[in-house]
């Protein structure tokens, strides 16, 4: 019995050593990668023309830095390599002033990373809601689908026929053939068709040049002055912050997705060499590419860093002594099995009529305005930030009216207690000044915190504004009920703001 139980976890969720030890696993690890290494290569190849580098400096790069964050990296699974958020910021910088900043731009956004990493900076993802996620998820989706559609749409009947073919044999085999990865076949079949009846189509060599062979050392084009410092740290900070932003999103994802934990801490000073690696070999940096980190893990099944060690040795193995092969690959192939993962992508249980209804306005108006953020701009973190920030409104609209003053009179009427209830920070204080009668009141004022906190200067302020405002009616005022951080906070700031 306690095999029957055990047996299911390892299959979903195995350790390297468990992969290694069977043939069965390891094999599944193996396809995994290689499918992925072939959902690489167009992506890569268009950011590159986006940054303004030729396609094999972004190609031997996604191998530095798949492989580097295979053996560094905090996620398991995860495929990291040359990125078109990455590519968006040091485009600008390329275009501006040339392809030889790129190098001190790329490691001093390394150096950041790590820096980000070991002061545990990462925690702060835990502060982007669920809304945002959703919306991170869905608009990823959109965008993977939507660049993949010019390789189908407009293009000739055989291009059509070769897609429908993709798609049939990518969601039926697996019903027929689970042994073998569906996509990996259909790139196969789709290739030998296309070559042995000499079909024409365009292919990942016209996307650009596939030289064999590999490059040397990044070599440094420009003088490590201020000048360069002036030039390079605007485009450096964006890509530590940016390559950062979508890794530990795309991490939390693969969390959810396999049910395992993950070390964001390793994971961003992971990337940070990682990107230093690239820079100096390879020459542009990037960042996780949830697309195929999903191909891997949902498509592939892969689940362990042999399933990325595997990707990095088959793309190196295509650009160096394949690059002929891999360049005769239809483009529709590549582009049908990307449609199919950004379908699988999306989070569809959160766009169906039940939960929009049950969801409150403003969670489906977080998801709304991150998705359209992210498609509108094309960028990731804009969308991740501009969701982040509309909570941050939604939330101080939301605790600014929570603060309650409950007034009760003594039997005497020589005095008033107010009871406040709710934290007492910036949005919330503002909104305290109004609960209490200053004319009406009898000469002592008792003001019972024992129910709030004080959270912050704003608060503290907004305390000495009552008692200033009652002693104008010559009352007394007391505060009582403050917990030991608050009554500090208050002794110490109080009458000096």
């Amino acid at each position: 019995m306690s095999e029957v139980t055990h047996q299911p976890a390892v299959e979903q969720n195995p350790t390297v050593r468990q992969v290694l030890v069977s043939p069965r696993l390891l094999t599944r690890e193996c396809l995994a990668g290689i499918i992925t290494a072939l959902a690489l290569i167009p992506e890569v190849i268009s950011f590159s023309v986006i940054a303004g580098v030729d396609p094999k400096i972004s190609l031997i790069a996604s191998v530095v830095l798949c492989l580097s964050l295979s053996l560094l990296g905090g996620r398991p699974a995860m495929v990291t390599a040359a990125a078109g958020s990455v590519a968006l910021v040091i485009g600008p910088m390329v275009h501006a002033h040339g392809v030889g900043y790129i190098l001190p731009a790329v490691v001093l956004a390394g150096l950041f990373q790590i820096l980000f990493g070991l002061l545990g900076l990462a925690r702060m993802m835990r502060y982007i809601p669920r809304s945002v996620m959703t919306g991170f998820v869905n608009a990823l989706g959109i965008l993977i689908f939507c660049a993949q559609v010019p390789h189908v749409w407009g293009q000739n009947m055989t291009v059509w026929q070769l897609f429908a073919l993709t798609l049939v044999i990518v969601l039926l085999l697996p019903r027929l053939l689970k042994s073998v990865p569906s996509p990996l076949v259909a790139i196969v079949a789709v290739t030998a068709l296309a070559l042995g009846f000499g079909l024409q189509t365009p292919t990942v060599g016209d996307e650009g040049p596939m030289q064999p062979g590999l490059p040397g050392l990044t070599e440094l084009m420009v003088p490590l002055n201020l000048e360069t410092l002036q030039i390079v740290w605007p485009c450096a900070l964006s890509v530590a912050l940016v390559g950062l932003m979508e890794s530990l999103l795309t991490a939390k994802l693969v969390d959810d997705l396999t049910d395992t934990p993950s070390s964001k801490r390793r994971e961003s000073w992971g990337l940070g060499v990682g990107n230093i690696l690239a820079g100096f070999y390879g020459g542009i940096a990037g960042c996780a590419m949830i697309g195929q980190t999903m191909v891997n893990v949902e498509l592939g099944k892969g689940r362990t860093r042999i399933s990325t060690i595997a990707a990095a040795l088959f793309l190196l193995l295509l650009v160096t002594g394949l690059s002929a092969l891999m360049a005769r690959i239809p483009m529709v192939v590549l582009a049908g099995i990307m449609m199919v993962v950004a379908l699988k992508t999306l989070d569809w249980h959160s766009l169906t009529p039940s939960t929009l209804k049950r969801l409150p306005l403003s969670e489906t108006l977080l998801m709304v305005v991150t998705v359209a953020a992210t498609v509108w701009t094309g960028n990731l973190a804009i969308g991740v930030v501009g969701g982040v920030v509309f909570a941050i409104i939604l939330f101080a609209r939301r605790v600014a009216h929570v603060i309650h003053a409950d007034r009760e009179l003594a039997p005497d009427g020589q005095s008033v207690r107010y009871t406040v209830r709710g934290p007492l920070f910036f949005a919330s204080s503002n909104d305290l000044f109004e609960h209490f009668n200053y004319a009406g009141d009898p000469k002592k004022v008792i003001i019972d915190l024992t129910w709030a906190q004080i959270w912050d200067a704003s608060s503290v302020a907004a305390l000495d504004a009552i008692e200033n405002r009652y002693r104008r009616h010559q009352c007394e005022v007391e505060i009582v009920g403050l917990d030991m951080r608050s009554r500090s906070f208050h002794q110490k700031l109080s009458g000096l703001l």
